[in-house]
């Protein structure tokens, strides 16, 4: 009875977002909650989850095996595949979000990009700051969650760690491959890197 129930209440919240103009393909896959909050040209693509308390703004687009709960989603967010976005999360006008990031306790600033591989907690985002692929907010250091400050125009290089509590002030650049554990001054250079060694004639073992 209860899996009766749920899916004549899918199905009623399906079709209401179909008569309100919401675009989906293959909406047997997607799954909303009560209070799911949509605006006007917002494309969902299949296999999308929402949980409780989302609202999602105008003209936004959700890719596949995405699944959020408890978030903000401002106009003109493209965000997808394969994203979670967590409680207390705003991603915020024109910001993009992509495959394999999740984000946690955060706001993301408006036309910043996190677009592979990432993950974003307790942390507030400036505008137009593009996270690297692989790049992870260490907010835990197992008793308290820290925060990451990462401000306007910042440009954080693949496969970074930013070791919270931590600033990152506006125009700066981390270089790829840190792992930045201090405060990095506005339009500066922070890297953490190690020397590559070569050794010339080098015979493995056999």
């Amino acid at each position: 009875m209860k899996a009766l129930n749920f899916q004549k209440t899918q199905n009623r919240l399906r079709n209401k977002f179909l008569k309100s103009g919401v675009k989906m393909n293959g909406p047997e896959t997607i799954f909303f909650s009560d209070d799911t909050k949509i605006g006007k040209n917002v494309i969902i693509e299949p296999y999308v989850v929402f949980g409780k308390n989302v609202r999602v703004g105008n003209n936004v687009t959700i890719k596949s095996f995405s699944h959020l709960e408890s978030c903000k989603i401002e106009n003109k967010v493209e965000l997808g595949p394969y994203a979670r976005i967590r409680p207390n999360t705003v991603i915020k006008e024109g910001s993009r979000i992509g495959n394999f990031v999740e984000i946690k306790k955060s706001t993301i600033g408006k036309k910043s990009k996190v677009s592979h591989l990432s993950y974003i907690g307790d942390s507030n985002i400036g505008k137009s700051v593009n996270i690297g692929a692989g790049t992870i907010t260490c907010n835990f250091d197992g008793i308290k969650k820290s925060k990451t400050n990462i401000k306007d125009n910042v440009f954080i290089g693949s496969n970074s760690s930013l070791v919270a509590p931590i600033t990152i002030d506006r125009e700066s650049v981390v270089g790829a491959g840190s792992v930045i554990t201090k405060n990095v001054k506005k339009k500066s250079l922070a890297l953490t890197r190690s020397p590559q060694l070569e050794v010339k004639n080098y015979k493995r073992k056999k």
